[in-house]
């Protein structure tokens, strides 16, 4: 089954500088973090919540298909730089 992204919602998690997101596959929900680093060009530290979810917003397509192929390749649901290389 393809995993999909039908809840637009997002979140902000301080305690782990990350974007939570929820994916779907079939009737199972699939937890994902993006580490604030992997958003975008500013240092982590620098960016705030706003940023980190503007950035988020503004990236959704290609994080989702990033997503889905980490997912498929079983490397877990943490993204990081290194996935979008």
């Amino acid at each position: 089954m393809t995993l999909n992204f039908p809840n637009r919602s997002r979140s902000f998690d301080q305690a782990r500088n990350a974007v939570r997101f929820l994916g779907y596959n079939g009737m199972f929900e699939v937890p994902f973090l993006i580490q604030a680093e992997a958003l975008g060009s500013m240092a982590s530290s620098k960016m705030t919540e706003a940023d980190c979810l503007a950035a988020f917003d503004a990236a959704r397509n290609a994080i989702y298909d990033v997503a889905r192929k980490t997912y498929a390749r079983g490397r877990g649901t943490t993204l990081t730089p290194a996935d979008f290389r």
